[in-house]
C-alpha cells in the first residue's frame, strides 16, 4: 500500500509537471497581439483553411487528438468549441468537439479516479454529500443532467464524479449525449465568427457582429440552454 501511494505521488508530480511546461511554453510563444488583431487572424485563418483542405481527413485527426491532449493538460473546454466551429463549421466541428472532450475527459477522470480520489473526497465530499444518494437512485440519468446543467468548471465538473463511483460507460455516454446542445452552439457561433471575418475586410463594429444571424442565433440558442440548465438544476440539484 505503502508504495502505491509514492507511485501515485511520483506520477502526479509528472502529470502537473507536464501541464506547467506546457502553459509555459503554450504562453512563450503566444503573445495577446496574436488573438487580438483582426489582420492575423484573418491570415492565420486563410492559412489553415488551405492545410484543412489540402487533407481534410488528416486535419480532423490532429485536431480531434489536440482537443484530447488540451483537456488532458488544461482541463477546460471553452476555446475548443469556438475554435472547432470556426476551422470545421458547426456539423463536423461539432462531431470532433464532442468526442473529443467527451473521451479527454473520460481519461482525465479515470486519473483522478485513481490518483487522486482520497485528495478530492477530503476536498468536496461534505459540499455534494446530498448528490450521492441521488445518483445511486438512477445513475445514468443524473450524470446525463449533470452533464447538460454545467455550470462548473470543466476540469472540476470531470473529477467531482469520483465521490459518486460514476462507472467509466456511463461517465462517457452521459458526456457526449449531455454535452452535445452546449457544443453544437459553440461551434456554430465558432463558425459564425469565420464567416464574420471571411465577409470583411476589416474588423467590423461590435454592434454588426452581433446582429450577424450567424452570430446571434447561437448566443440566443446558448441563453436558452442557460435558462434550460437553471430551471433543471433547481428541480434536480438542488
Amino acid at each position: 500500500m505503502e508504495n502505491e501511494n509514492k507511485l501515485k505521488i511520483i506520477l502526479g508530480i509528472i502529470y502537473l509537471s507536464i501541464v506547467t511546461g506546457f502553459l509555459l511554453l503554450f504562453f512563450s510563444h503566444f503573445s495577446f497581439d496574436d488573438f487580438s488583431s483582426f489582420e492575423l487572424i484573418k491570415n492565420n485563418r486563410d492559412k489553415l483553411n488551405e492545410i484543412k483542405n489540402s487533407n481534410l481527413l488528416i486535419a480532423s485527426i490532429l485536431f480531434f487528438i489536440g482537443v484530447i491532449i488540451w483537456v488532458l493538460l488544461l482541463g477546460f473546454g471553452s476555446p475548443v468549441f469556438l475554435i472547432g466551429g470556426f476551422l470545421f463549421g458547426k456539423w463536423i466541428g461539432t462531431i470532433l468537439i464532442v468526442f473529443g472532450l467527451s473521451i479527454g475527459a473520460t481519461i482525465l477522470y479515470i486519473c483522478a479516479n485513481y490518483f487522486f480520489k482520497d485528495l478530492i473526497k477530503k476536498k468536496f465530499s461534505s459540499k455534494f454529500s446530498n448528490l450521492t444518494e441521488k445518483f445511486k437512485k438512477n445513475e445514468f440519468i443524473y450524470f446525463l443532467i449533470y452533464r447538460f446543467v454545467g455550470g462548473i468548471p470543466f476540469f472540476i465538473s470531470n473529477i467531482l464524479p469520483t465521490l459518486f463511483n460514476i462507472k467509466i460507460r456511463t461517465f462517457f455516454l452521459g458526456s457526449v449525449i449531455g454535452m452535445t446542445p452546449q457544443l453544437f452552439v459553440g461551434a456554430s457561433l465558432g463558425a459564425g465568427l469565420n464567416k464574420v471575418i471571411e465577409n470583411n475586410q476589416q474588423l467590423p463594429s461590435i454592434i454588426d457582429i452581433i446582429l450577424t444571424p450567424d452570430i446571434y442565433v447561437p448566443i440566443i440558442g446558448m441563453i436558452i440552454l442557460v435558462l434550460i440548465g437553471f430551471i433543471i438544476k433547481k428541480k434536480f440539484f438542488k
